[in-house]
């Protein structure tokens, strides 16, 4: 960055997945740091952590924790964010949360930098990253609803164990392991919900993400559904959404359905997605070129392909959308949000 003001940076969640993404980002980006604080709980407080050639030991997160800080990046989970954000805030820290905490607080803006970057500018303190399979998905509908105007959107998902943490990684592989030996597989983590009912993700695809809500869909999915009405802005958009746990660690992948108010040439829409910033169009079917979850592991693009226009609605498009779920669909979009906060002081 040429900005040549420095910030006094913290990161909560440091010893987390998606903390440890927003370090090794912020070390990548060469964010004008002036001093970098790592933050976690008790228990992982006096982990060691390198940064620009320097060690950093990890401190328990606190109130006071967030003195003189300027940016302070959460990612340790909701109640976290709840406890010490209007902590962090009090004390002059404009905080970017990737947590489900304020996303649909109407005084907290909900942001994606390619979609309504602008909305930083409104902030009161707390500026919220949206849920990871949101964020590809209405970075792949901007440039449509732009050109186009869209009416509805039905979207499947295909998401990765990543997304529910390093416990769920963990218990892929080893239920991997088991299924291939024959052994019994012990599932205890997945999926993430009110029960205590826990099913196999091995070979296998689980129909719910987060807890069941009164009106049978998950929260995972309700959290897609109102999220892109309010990061649009734009409340007559009918989203509906079924969530999918697979057996993939990185990528999320999704399927969607989209209905445009006006007509479309299939050249103009690969034209526009192609050229949209923060997107990379694959979709070349006669070569199998297609995106791929494992392909965009590690990569800070949302990936798009497999268009074809609805063989019943004229004006809907089908599409297949990746991305890596730990890096634009949580660390990257909350660095891209602290980069234009420091360009903007």
């Amino acid at each position: 960055m040429t900005n040549q003001k420095r910030f006094n940076v913290a990161v909560v969640g440091a010893t987390g997945a998606v903390g440890g993404q927003i370090i090794k980002l912020l070390e990548q980006r060469q964010f004008p740091i002036n001093t970098l604080k790592l933050l976690s709980s008790a228990r992982s407080a006096g982990t060691k952590i390198p940064f620009n050639g320097q060690e950093f030991t990890v401190e328990e997160a606190k109130p006071e924790s967030f003195e003189g800080v300027d940016i302070a990046l959460f990612s340790a989970g909701g109640d976290v964010s709840k406890a010490l954000a209007a902590a962090a805030v009090e004390r002059g820290t404009v905080c970017i949360d990737n947590t489900n905490a304020f996303r649909m607080d109407p005084n907290t803006p909900l942001v994606v930098p390619e979609v309504n970057i602008e909305k930083v500018k409104e902030h009161q303190g707390i500026i919220a990253n949206p849920n990871c399979s949101t964020i590809q998905m209405v970075a792949a509908l901007k440039p449509l609803y732009d050109r186009y105007g869209i009416s509805k959107v039905i979207v499947s998902t295909y998401q990765a164990v990543s997304g529910a943490g390093s416990r769920a990684i963990d218990e892929l592989l080893r239920q991997t392991k088991a299924a291939l030996e024959g052994t019994d597989v012990n599932p205890d983590i997945l999926p993430v919900g009110s029960l205590p009912v826990k099913h196999q993700i091995a070979f296998n695809a689980i129909p719910q993400i987060d807890k069941f809500q009164d009106n049978g869909f998950t929260l995972e999915e309700m959290k897609m559904i109102r999220e892109t009405k309010k990061i649009m802005n734009d409340e007559d958009i009918q989203v509906t959404a079924t969530c999918v746990r697979i057996p993939v660690v990185y990528g999320h992948s999704e399927s969607l359905y989209v209905e445009l108010k006006e007509d479309f040439q299939m050249d103009e829409v690969r034209q526009l997605l192609a050229n949209a910033p923060g997107l990379t169009l694959v979709d070349d079917p006669e070569s199998q070129q297609y995106p791929l979850a494992a392909d965009s592991a590690g990569k800070p693009d949302v990936f798009v392909g497999r268009l074809r226009r609805d063989l019943y609605e004229p004006r809907a498009l089908n599409m297949w959308v990746v991305s890596d779920n730990l890096m634009k669909g949580a660390a990257w979009n909350a660095v891209q949000i602290a980069e234009y906060i420091a360009s903007e002081r």
